[in-house]
């Protein structure tokens, strides 16, 4: 197999998982702005998300976020999928959104709190169960704001209890993720706020739980394709959320901000073997003012480049510039893959899977927005916390 045929066959295995939640209406804090055609139950998400498979080819799973994707019948929910071509992915817990959890969720000082956000974790496995769901995704906003406001040490212990407990529920070929970020909505502290902190609890649990790195959850500077690397180098790196941002957790189209940190941490994938093992490469975005489907087709194909282009780097002229200490050298291998227009490339991959070569003119010459503003009328779309 040539060098160009190896890039071509390692695009037409990647999978992108996309979220429930990128569907229906979002925003900030501030605002969210409703958009005709949303969906208005998880079933219309899935039927959303069945399209974006259906021009890309390589977002065949999308991730629930409960209980904003809460049905009677889950069983019936991963029928739903599959008769639509795609299947259900991650489980994603929700322990922030309940009066109950002011001061924290399986942190807090209070048991009968910690025993309610616990029991919501094991709900999220029998739904896994259901479903056919390999992974749990835990984001937990717990934290504190002021100084002496509760026991960091205290938090830790919790924390470590509670995960145990649900790890224990996991089932053969289950895994838990554990998310991190360094602030919001605490202030003083966050109870899992970095990846060394979750790779810690990750650790003691054992070999079903692994890090999730999402790329907006870092303070400014932070070279996430370092901890990318230490983590595959550990076995331990679960998966992606992969977003945008300027400032803090924006939660911008991925590398819409800064598409080469993106190649870099797609290279550093690629380079550490991310790219074929179980690492879940998942979507996590806001689209506050954008079209839900186009945006997501749109961070699809972001994610695409640039793992082409990580692809297409010379794995022996970087090694023997490295080598022979030839620092532009080396620096200039990387950049002339970056510098790759992949787009012909990838326009042929599509192609060659049967797929139109663009797929945001395909979708938008489908007819699918226009069908479903027309069909959608009535009831209540889905949305944070609908």
């Amino acid at each position: 197999m040539t060098e160009l045929a190896a890039v071509k066959a390692a695009l037409k295995t990647q999978a992108v998982e996309t979220p429930s939640w990128a569907y229906g209406n979002s925003g900030t804090r501030f605002k969210v702005f409703a958009q005709a055609g949303v969906p208005r139950d998880p079933f219309e998400k899935l039927d959303d998300a069945a399209k974006v498979h259906e021009f890309t080819g390589v977002a065949p799973t999308v991730a629930l976020h409960i209980p904003w994707d809460k049905v009677e019948d889950y069983a019936a929910l991963a029928e739903h999928a599959k008769a639509r071509g795609v299947r259900i992915g991650a489980i994603n817990s929700n322990t922030f959104q309940d009066d109950d959890y002011r001061l924290g969720s399986i942190c807090h000082p209070d048991a009968a709190v910690r025993k309610k956000a616990v029991g919501h974790l094991l709900e999220c496995v029998d739904i896994m169960d259901a479903t056919g769901s390999r992974d749990l995704k835990l984001w937990f906003a717990d934290g504190t704001n002021y100084p002496g406001q509760d026991d960091v040490r205290s938090r830790q212990d919790r924390l470590a209890e509670g995960l145990a407990e649900v790890y224990e529920r996991l089932g053969e070929g289950q895994r838990m993720l554990l998310e991190y970020k360094l602030f919001e909505p605490a202030f003083y502290t966050t109870d899992v706020p970095d990846w060394g902190t979750a790779y810690a609890h990750c650790l003691k649990l054992g070999d079903k739980a692994q890090v999730v790195v999402d790329t907006g959850h870092h303070a400014p500077g932070t070279n996430i394709e370092f901890i990318v690397a230490t983590l595959l180098r550990e076995g331990k790196l679960g998966g992606f959320d992969f977003n945008s941002r300027f400032y803090a957790d924006d939660d911008l189209m991925v590398g819409a901000a800064d598409p080469f940190q993106l190649f870099r941490i797609m290279y550093e994938v690629v380079r550490g073997g991310g790219f074929t093992s179980d690492v879940a490469f998942m979507l996590d975005q806001c689209h506050n003012i954008e079209a839900k489907i186009p945006a997501i087709i749109r961070s699809v194909m972001n994610v695409q480049e640039a793992t082409a282009k990580a692809l297409l780097v010379d794995a022996e002229a970087l090694a023997a510039a490295q080598a022979s200490g030839d620092v532009l050298g080396a620096n200039a291998v990387l950049m002339d893959a970056y510098d790759s227009d992949v787009r012909p490339l990838l326009r042929e991959v599509r192609q060659e899977m049967g797929l139109a070569p663009d797929p945001m003119v395909a979708y938008r010459e489908c007819g699918w927005a226009e069908k479903v503003v027309a069909e959608r009328v009535g009831g209540q779309q889905a949305g944070w916390g609908a």
